[in-house]
Parts: C-alpha cells; structure tokens; sequence
C-alpha cells in the first residue's frame, strides 16, 4: 500500500474541505512574516513545496507582493485551488522527492506542513535536496508537527478518512540542517488545538544556507 498516493487521492478528495479548514494561517503569521523580512532580495524568486490550496503563497504575497512564486503539489486539486486564490503566482504539479531534477535557484524555499507525509530518510534528502537549489543566504522554512518518530501511524480525521502521518522530533531536524550545511536562524515550537479536543505540537524551523 503506497502511503504517498494514499496521500494525494485524500487531499484530491478533500481539497474544498482542507481550503475551509486550512486556509487561514493567522497562528504562524509570526514565522512567515520573519521569512519574508528577512528575505530583502527584491523579486525574491520563492519555491513552495506541498502548497495545497495556497493558504502560505496568499500570506507571503500579502507581505511581500513582489515575490515570484512557483507553488507546487501532487495534488492537482490543491494546484487548481492554489491558482485561484493567488493568481499573480505560477504553480504546478511537482514531487518535492524529486527536488533533485530541478534545476532553477532559489532565493527561498517554503516548506509548511510537507515533512508528515514523508519518510525519514525523504526529509534528509529534501535538505539535502534543497540546500543545492538556494542561492548563498537563501532561507528554508520548515514546519512540521513535533513528537518522537516512533509515533507515527495512521491517523484518522473528522471526516474518518485515515491517513499516514509521520512525527519528527526537533533535535532529528536541527540536526539534519545543521549536517547539510544550513545555519539555523529560528525555532518556534506551539501548541495546535484541534477542533474536537486533542492537542498536536506545532514545529517552525528557519535556516539558512
């Protein structure tokens, strides 16, 4: 059982559901506005991994109106979505495993919310991966949800479709980053309460290359 195309035919299925639930992202506001004062290249070109229905492209583009985006997803429903709610940016269908074949330069690479559905050895070569596309000084925002590895498992969400999600624990990535070179700027670690009671931490981790 492909846990990856599990995944995507999930968020094809819900992508209007996720756009109602997601779409505001006032509880990171903090973080994505650092990244974008942070990030003083004018026409900073920006690569959005997994950006679903562009909640993250709207806020940066909000802040930073003259950033070139190219959002990407493996859902095409997201990438449809995405279009429509930011239409000055240009998105389209990629997997961020595949972050290798590409061969543009970055000057930013957004990351939120990618990392759960990704195996261990995936996210070390994603920062991997990823280190190689940045230009010098270029940042790479990643958020995920904190907790021991061995945690992870199916999960089940209120609509009670299950899907595989994977937990990374602060000091994996730290370090992960660290080994391939990135300079850590910004940790942020908060809680995220659910709808109906449970409670998940929040993981933000801003680097530098």
């Amino acid at each position: 059982m492909d846990k990856n195309k599990i995944a995507v035919a999930l968020f094809d299925k819900l992508a209007q559901v996720y756009q109602e639930k997601y779409m505001d992202v006032a509880l990171y506001h903090d973080t994505l506005d650092w990244f974008c004062e942070n990030l003083q290249t004018p026409n900073a070109r920006i690569l959005e991994l997994a950006c679903g229905p562009g909640n993250i492209t709207r806020r940066l583009l909000e802040q930073r109106p003259d950033f070139k985006i190219l959002g990407t997803d493996l859902s095409p429903k997201m990438v449809e979505l995405a279009a429509i709610n930011n239409p000055t940016a240009q998105f389209e269908l990629m997997d961020c495993r595949e972050l290798s074949r590409h061969n543009a330069k970055y000057d930013g690479i957004m990351c939120g919310f990618c990392l759960p559905y990704l195996e261990k050895d995936e996210v070390l070569r994603l920062i991997v991966d990823a280190k190689a596309i940045l230009n010098d000084g270029g940042l790479f925002y990643l958020s995920t949800m904190e907790d021991d590895y061995e945690k992870s498992g199916y999960r089940k969400g209120s609509t009670g479709d299950e899907i595989y999600m994977h937990y990374y624990p602060k000091a994996f990535l730290a370090e992960a980053l660290q080994d391939a070179g990135f300079r850590i700027l910004q940790v942020k670690i908060q809680d995220y309460p659910e709808k109906e009671g449970s409670q998940t931490i929040d993981l933000v981790l801003i680097a530098q290359k």
